[in-house]
């Protein structure tokens, strides 16, 4: 009854409702490609209750890698002296590949030995979505190599009949093993692998073995194997031929694939079993299998002796459908900075609705920056904050959308305005050795207090001289949206004459400043975590400038420190100066005028790390070799150095000369996670330390030598080696490339956002929550029938509904929105699951384990 009276009252008023544009053919989405793409985002929390040491020195230096099957993706910072461990690293990556397992490795760093891998956690792709979204503790398990397992192998077995010398008939095995894919990395490097090809019984075990290929993680073997199955005497006494069922039922075929230790001892990397009855009904049998990990009778470590680590998991995948099925609901997303009121808006019901507000934050702030709709939605939504805000002092202080939308923004545009500022006196900081603890509690035996407090304080006044002079380095759209925030704070309490530098600092110092000093390697401003001194430091000098920045604002003679020594050592700052440049430093960047970045006229720096290159040209012992190097990607060239920080560089590559960055094939060199820099002079060749490191370096070039011209439209994917292209075998070396390049990348360099991809995921958001989209709907039936939420109040009093006939029929557009993109999504589904057979290399068998 009251969805029906509301629903009648929806119809009638003046906005007309959404109408979805003209939709493709039916099988359309058929001939062009679904992208589907994955996505990686959560924290390393901490760990508890490793083993320790057995002699007097219990304690370790710990520190936990993310790994895609066995490569690893991720590593974070080492803690010292500790068997609880406290990570705090926060991390977020696209997935260019397929994977069986993430897993989290904990480890005991060794400065002489290789590193001590105390357990590890390992979850299956399918199981992530248990984990999604919650903070989870996980207990260790151990690490066993003979479990270490990833790749797959294409298996081909037959029966055939066999005519023996005395004329009888027996059945003969063929076992083809043609090929494997995606084995480990061994020390980093592609491995040499084998197999061993058994036939298992209960009173037989006939072993075969394949030629080792060497350098390989794809290896083509190829080879062809051979087995008595019955014996032949059991053939007389049967009228016509066939295979005991119950010799068939015992036996199966193994195989074993190996690393070749040439020296050492080989390295087992995976099984599969295939009982030889999957031919009872067939006389032959095809199909790619997941290699198992082998059971080694090994019981003996207790898995709750291990320890255990607190994580949060968020792994997405989205499917992504040509641009125009996503027209009507980008289409209303958009308007959601126009409706009246902001509440009744499709952006803020996601918000309202998303378990986590995080989750719906990351696209709508994505999607309304790239249409330029962000600073009116985050106006809108900042002003509703207000409303429930009775203290001018804690005035943008909690996690409402507001806060996480203006948070998100300042992350994806600011980015540059924190290198300019910050970067050049944070890498001061972080290669220096200078001590700044100033707690008696934490001084070390020899340390000065006075020393370090002198030492804080030129860090300190450093980075605060260089902040409050970088207004004209502020992107527009801060300003434009700290000039709408002063504005509404003053309002709001116009009486408090500092609220309006309150409402600003509270995001620009607390939020964005303060946060990047303390965690340098998050907001790429550091390519290494600092060791536990430097982020003690960081960490000294973050709280001290964030309450500059807050104290100066309010003009208050007292700061808000609980430590002692803390409010002793800011004392030495509680002078007019840093008042009046705080104030002026919130004036400028809050203004309305047009800014002229300072940044424009210098190179702006995207990416640096440490790769190796094949050689330019130059021979050693009459191979080309592979170096490690420190890469630099500013906005004008790519250079590499011996070492990071280096001034010179050996080798520089003029940005407008790129003319494409493409993969390189493996087998060019027998090495994987290699791409190629393609310009005016030879192809530099280079090999990143994992598959997401590679994909970024080859996303980056991509964007900042898009509009170049003479850009390449072929390419050729392997390299030019012996005279000929591996590739195409063409023998001049000038050739054209014989495969088309990557296209589709995406037009803004600065603001690179997939609108596509992001509506996607807010299209998954909305149908994951749909219950809860349901509840709202109700609610607003409640709302107008009763005049108030008089009916299930604990499901209903959690929404913000100020005007129910709006919000309602927003919730109806959206619903009937998401409906129409089920149908294509669900087509795709059948479509990808039917072509998928199992068995196939898309889809392997996971066969039975030990």
């Amino acid at each position: 009854m009251a969805a029906a009276a509301l629903g009648a009252a929806a119809a009638s008023s003046q906005a007309p409702a959404a109408t979805a544009t003209a939709e493709p053919g039916a099988g359309d989405e058929d001939s062009r490609e679904v992208r589907v793409l994955q996505s990686l985002r959560g924290k390393i929390c901490e760990a508890k209750n490793l083993l320790p040491y057995l002699g007097p020195n219990k304690m370790r230096d710990c520190f936990c890698t993310i790994n895609l099957d066995q490569e690893e993706v991720y590593r974070t910072q080492v803690v010292e002296k500790s068997l609880s461990p406290f990570f705090s690293e926060e991390f977020y990556f696209e997935i260019p590949r397929t994977f069986q397992y993430l897993s989290f490795y904990v480890y005991d760093k060794n400065v002489l030995q290789r590193d001590l891998r105390i357990g590890k956690v390992a979850i299956k792709k399918e199981d992530l979505c248990n984990h999604s979204g919650k903070e989870t503790w996980f207990s260790l398990q151990p690490v066993d190599s003979n479990s270490e397992v990833q790749g797959k192998v294409h298996l081909e077995l037959k029966l055939n009949e066999l005519i023996t010398e005395n004329g009888t008939v027996c059945q003969q095995l063929v076992v083809h093993i043609k090929a494997c894919h995606g084995l480990p990395l061994i020390n980093g490097q592609s491995c040499d692998p084998y197999a061993t090809v058994s036939l298992v019984g209960p009173s037989r075990n006939d072993q075969k073995k394949t030629k080792v290929k060497k350098k390989t993680s794809n290896p083509q073997f190829n080879e062809i194997f051979y087995f008595e199955v019955t014996r032949s005497s059991s053939y007389t006494r049967k009228s016509q031929f066939q295979v005991e069922e119950e010799d068939i039922e015992k036996l199966e075929i193994r195989i074993d694939l190996w690393n070749n230790g040439n020296l050492v001892q080989d390295v087992f990397l995976g099984e599969i079993k295939v009982p030889v009855n999957v031919l009872r009904n067939d006389s032959s049998h095809q199909a790619w299998y997941l290699l198992q990990p082998r059971d080694n009778g090994n019981k003996s470590s207790k898995t709750d002796d291990l320890g255990s680590l607190r994580l949060n998991i968020c792994y997405t995948e989205d499917y992504v459908l040509p641009s125009e099925y996503y027209g009507p609901l980008k289409t209303l997303l958009l308007k959601s900075p126009d409706v009246q009121p902001i509440s009744a808006s499709a952006a803020y019901i996601l918000g309202e609705i998303c378990r986590d507000k995080n989750d719906a934050v990351l696209p709508l702030v994505r999607l309304l920056l790239h249409h330029d709709r962000l600073v009116p939605f985050a106006t809108a939504v900042a002003e509703l904050d207000l409303k429930d805000t009775q203290d001018a002092n804690t005035i943008f202080r909690g996690n409402s959308l507001a806060t996480r939308c203006l948070d998100e923004m300042m992350k994806i545009v600011g980015g540059h305005y924190l290198k300019v500022t910050l970067k050049p006196i944070l890498d001061e900081i972080c290669e220096s050795s200078k001590s700044c603890e100033i707690d008696p509690i934490k001084l070390k035996e020899g340390d000065n207090v006075e020393n370090n407090k002198e030492n804080l304080r030129y860090y300190v006044d450093k980075l605060f001289s260089t902040i409050v002079k970088s207004s004209m380095s502020c992107p527009t759209v801060m300003c434009d949206i700290f000039y709408s925030l002063r504005q509404m704070a003053t309002q709001r309490f116009p009486n408090d004459p500092h609220v309006q530098y309150s409402a600003v600092s509270s995001f620009v110092f607390l939020r964005f400043f303060a946060v990047a000093v303390v965690s340098p390697h998050t907001f790429h401003l550091r390519p290494h975590h600092p060791d536990a001194q430097t982020i003690r430091t960081l960490t000294l000098i973050s709280k001290t400038i964030q309450t500059l920045g807050s104290w100066g604002s309010l003009s208050k003679s007292k700061s808000s420190f609980k430590e002692s020594f803390m409010c002793e050592f800011f004392k030495m700052f509680q002078e007019e100066g840093y008042i009046i440049a705080v104030k002026k430093f919130l004036d400028e960047i809050s203004s309305t005028e047009t800014k002229e970045s300072s940044g424009t006229s210098e190179p702006v720096h995207l990416k640096e790390g440490e790769m190796y290159k094949r050689a330019q040209g130059r021979t050693r012992i009459g191979k080309k070799n592979f170096k490690k190097r420190w890469f630099c990607l500013t906005s004008r060239e790519l250079t590499y150095h011996k070492q990071p920080g280096s001034k010179d560089a050996i080798y520089t590559i003029p940005v407008k000369n790129i003319l494409a960055v493409e993969k390189l094939e493996e087998s060019s060199f027998n090495k994987k996670n290699m791409f190629q820099v393609i310009h005016t002079e030879k192809p530099l060749y280079v090999q990143a330390n994992n598959c997401v490191e590679a994909n970024e370096w080859i996303d980056v070039l991509c964007r900042v030598s898009r509009c170049n011209q003479n850009r390449l439209s072929s390419y050729h994917p392997s390299a030019y080696l012996n005279g000929s292209w591996l590739c195409c075998q063409e023998t001049s070396e000038n050739a054209h490339g014989c495969k088309p390049c990557t296209a589709g990348i995406p037009a803004d360099i600065q603001i690179d956002i997939d609108e596509d991809r992001e509506t996607e995921r807010i299209y998954s958001l909305f149908t994951l929550s749909l219950p809860k989209l349901q509840k709202m709907e109700e609610a607003c039936g409640t709302i107008a029938v009763y005049q108030g939420p008089q009916k299930e109040p604990d499901d209903y009093s959690n929404f913000v509904i100020e005007d129910s006939v709006t919000t309602f029929k927003t919730i109806q557009q959206v619903k009937s929105i998401i409906e129409k993109l089920d149908e294509p999504h669900e087509k795709y589904r059948k479509k990808r699951s039917s072509s998928a057979k199992y068995g196939s290399k898309e889809n392997p068998i996971v066969g039975k384990t030990s």
